[in-house]
């Protein structure tokens, strides 16, 4: 418990107190964001806004996770560095897009190709190396089962796993890349995201079959569960710093650097915590929005019609006449109800075994 309480607290206050410094940084140097003028009018006014702040915690969350193992004197696990690997790996794809954004001022970014290959390096990498690395009992990071809120019986082999995982690191990063349209939107959802799995965590490391006198069906058998949720704790304190400089209207948006990096952390996060299809549903908010641009480009091509006034889903409220702010309110309402669903089917199943 101490060691969750010490990550989130130090990710919490390096960002609260650290983010400002990037603003600064990053405005001296004129790294602002790019808006795109067929967007909602209102954006306009955010042009130059510093962007890349994903920076503030990535970094944050790297110096909780590393700085609260050498306070209490705990090793870190490979559960726990593949995550943070997974997380660096994709911020650091985003940090190039948004470089070549925002200083070789290219409006797209990276090319379509290499931004494809980085993500492609980076999860295929992950999903690789969390079938290695197995302790004394033989488990590893990561299993070749699918997943709800336990591993299912049937497993579907290594390459299929391979190729799973790789769906659902490309899902979520997306997801929450779609996610990052309005101050603060993404940033307060991935919180809720994050405490989920910090709860989620603590739980399967007391429920542990590696503790149990005699395991159950109910017994969890994942391999490093309180680590897990001491890079959880660590990513909730840091986006929650970031928030306050983030939350509308905003000083600093994170950029692809910080939506990519948030998107491979939950993946991530879901892998080897073994509550892969149980994500969906945690992160709710993230696969509406995906799923409105799904379905307003599938219609368009279809039928030549669009079925909002422009997707993702929250622009569609923006130009119905909704501020931004009660969009996002809105929005974390959303995503709060997912994530109470979605701790309440992880503890039936736990109950019911």
């Amino acid at each position: 418990m101490k060691q969750i309480l010490f990550s989130g607290m130090i990710g919490l206050v390096l960002t609260l107190l650290g983010t400002p410094a990037l603003i600064k940084l990053l405005a001296k140097h004129g790294y602002g964001q790019y808006i795109r003028d067929d967007g909602p009018k209102a954006h306009h006014s955010k042009r130059g806004t510093p962007t890349m702040g994903g920076i503030a915690f990535i970094l944050a969350t790297l110096i909780a996770y590393f700085a609260t193992k050498a306070i209490t004197g705990e090793l870190p696990t490979a559960s726990g560095l593949l995550v943070l690997f997974l997380t660096t790996g994709l911020g650091l794809v985003g940090f190039l897009d948004d470089y070549i954004k925002v200083v070789k001022r290219r409006s797209l970014g990276l090319r379509a190709k290499a931004k494809l290959l980085g993500q492609s390096f980076v999860a295929l990498a992950f999903a690789i190396l969390a079938m290695q690395f197995s302790d004394s009992r033989g488990l590893t990071p990561a299993s070749d089962h699918l997943s709800f809120v336990q591993d299912f019986k049937w497993a579907i082999g290594p390459v299929l796993f391979v190729i799973w995982a790789y769906f659902m690191i490309a899902a979520m990063s997306n997801g929450v890349n779609l996610t990052d349209g309005l101050d603060g939107l993404a940033t307060g959802a991935s919180v809720m995201v994050f405490g989920a799995y910090t709860f989620i965590g603590l739980w399967e490391h007391g429920q542990n079959c590696a503790y149990a006198i005699k395991a159950t069906a109910s017994c969890y058998d994942v391999r490093d569960p309180l680590d897990l949720a001491v890079v959880a704790a660590a990513l909730m304190g840091s986006c929650f710093g970031f928030l306050w400089w983030n939350t509308s209207p905003a000083k600093i948006f994170m950029g692809d650097t910080g939506s990519l990096a948030l998107g491979g952390a939950l993946a991530g996060l879901a892998i080897v915590s073994r509550t892969e299809l149980l994500l969906a549903i945690l992160g709710g908010l993230f696969v509406i929005i995906t799923l409105s641009v799904i379905i307003q480009v599938g219609s368009f091509r279809m039928t030549g019609k669009r079925v909002f006034k422009m997707a993702p889903l929250q622009h569609h409220f923006e130009l119905k006449g909704w501020s931004e702010v009660l969009i996002v309110v809105r929005f974390w309402i959303i995503q709060g109800l997912c994530v109470a669903v979605g701790l309440g089917l992880f503890y039936a199943g736990w109950v019911t075994g």
